[in-house]
């Protein structure tokens, strides 16, 4: 089937691929094939081809929602307007239509139906007969739907939808969160900017942004967030939202549970934070019997106690990310009575293994404080120490251990090499087990046996090795904390 000498089948590919595609800005082909779609249905809003041109815009309505040509936006509104003016009230004797049942899921679909619909010998495997969707009523229903998806909320009597830059966020966050955030993505922005949405929020969206920043929290304070205004900006953001709900209070016996996962908190709060999502939100709800009713979700009583969670685990993350870092305490781990090391454990506690991941960023920071308060044997221990701590630390170290090691790395590096070694042998391997092994004897010679292979005192001690372990601690830390400077001279909130 033809249209004007262009098959169906053509228009409806070149609907779909922008559908797929449709996070592509001021793409002037697309442009060009909105508004010759948009052109079509307004020159005949009412008539019998008006649900093919309705359900190209439908097709094509998220990509004019991202960035499109100039006018583009303005065309299509206008024809899809003009289509349900035209078509809403013509006469039909259907009880119902298929666009009231039809949802975001079902989009790629729609860009078919129009070839289906005219070629009265295809076969037709729909639940709803031909005439249904021909039907100029289902045609103005979907015009309806496309205007919601380019203003959403613009329209009622239409299936609540997920607007489109809601399912572009949770893409984002899903992505971000699971540990492999899209190339295009700047964390920091990323997470801030979920701060400013619940700062910004509408009082009826506050709560789906709450459990959006509650999500981002984890993230942010498990170290992956290396920027220290990134969480004061949701710290911020919580404590400005937090009046709202404090002081409520409910009749209800329980709240629902939300998801201790990240991608999955997140997606919940970005489905709650608009009332298109919501709607969504209660209408899977219903259909599948599982979750709490929307009232319990979003209950003043119940976010109150999210908000305040989430300062604290905020507060508590912060300081541990940012603030002055107390060591005297493992003072007592980490040295025996008689002031020597403890040098079994902390052997143990630089084996690259998940559980030391715990201990070695005070560990580091302990070792790079004391260095200089020692003899050339636990010097050498104490900077080796550091070094190891600094390669095992997951993800990255806190800035305040970070800004500690480096001061002392930096000292290292800094000092007067000779030109040549003193020593005969190799320098010791960093290598982790064969290191921890060279480590205790070098130490502790009358207690730990020396391994095969067992470098000199003197290998240990060289002044040039100490100084290329330096150097190679700093190329791996100063990098981390590009406000490094600026955060030091900034105040608690």
């Amino acid at each position: 089937m033809n249209v004007d000498g262009t098959p169906i089948d053509e228009l409806s590919r070149s609907w779909d691929t922008i559908r797929k595609n449709y996070q592509t800005s001021r793409n002037s082909e697309y442009d060009r094939t909105v508004r010759e779609c948009a052109t079509r249905l307004a020159a005949d809003p009412g008539g019998e081809a008006a649900y093919m041109w309705t359900f190209g815009l439908v097709v094509m309505a998220p990509y004019v929602t991202w960035l499109p040509g100039e006018g583009v936006l303005r065309d299509a509104m206008a024809a899809l307007e003009a289509a349900d003016r035209a078509l809403s009230d013509q006469p039909c004797d259907h009880d119902s239509h298929p666009y009231e049942s039809h949802d975001g899921e079902d989009d790629m679909y729609l860009a078919k139906r129009p070839s289906e619909l005219a070629d009265e010998t295809s076969e037709w495997e729909q639940d709803r007969p031909r005439d249904e969707w021909r039907c100029p009523r289902n045609a103005a229903g979907f015009a309806r739907v496309g205007m919601d998806i380019v203003d959403p909320g613009s329209v009622t009597d239409i299936p609540p939808r997920l607007p489109v830059d809601a399912q572009h966020t949770i893409e984002s966050l899903s992505a971000l969160l699971h540990g492999y955030p899209k190339p295009w993505t700047d964390i920091d922005e990323e997470i801030s900017s979920q701060a400013w949405n619940l700062s910004t929020a509408e009082p009826a969206d506050r709560a789906g942004h709450l459990l959006v920043v509650r999500a981002v929290t984890w993230y942010a304070v498990s170290g992956m967030v290396r920027t220290k205004s990134v969480l004061d900006d949701l710290f911020k953001a919580v404590e400005k939202t937090l009046p709202h709900f404090a002081g409520t209070s409910c009749a209800h016996e329980w709240h629902a549970t939300l998801p201790d996962s990240g991608p999955e908190a997140a997606e919940v709060g970005v489905i709650l934070s608009s009332p298109g999502g919501r709607g969504v939100y209660e209408r899977d709800r219903l259909e599948s019997g599982r979750g709490a009713p929307l009232e319990h979700v979003v209950c003043p009583a119940f976010m109150a106690e999210i908000a305040e969670t989430t300062l604290t685990v905020l507060r508590e993350g912060r300081e541990e990310l940012f603030g002055d870092r107390d060591t005297s305490r493992v003072d007592a781990e980490y040295l025996r009575a008689d002031g020597r090391l403890e040098i079994e454990k902390i052997a143990e506690r630089l084996d690259d293994t998940s559980w030391n991941e715990e201990y070695v960023d005070d560990l580091g920071l302990w070792a790079a404080r004391r260095y200089e308060q020692t003899g050339d044997r636990e010097r050498a221990v104490l900077l080796l120490t550091a070094y190891q701590a600094m390669e095992n630390s997951y993800p990255s170290p806190p800035l305040p251990v970070a800004r500690g090691v480096l001061a002392t790395m930096r000292a290292v590096a800094a000092a007067p090499r000779p030109g040549e070694c003193a020593h005969g042998d190799e320098h010791p391997t960093l290598r982790s087990a064969e290191f921890r092994r060279g480590l205790l004897h070098f130490y502790a010679p009358e207690e730990f046996p020396p391994p095969e292979g067992a470098r000199s005192p003197e290998a240990w001690t060289c002044p040039r090795f100490a100084g290329m372990v330096a150097d190679e601690c700093i190329g791996g830390l100063e990098d981390l904390y590009e406000d490094e400077d600026e955060d030091e001279g900034e105040g608690e909130d």
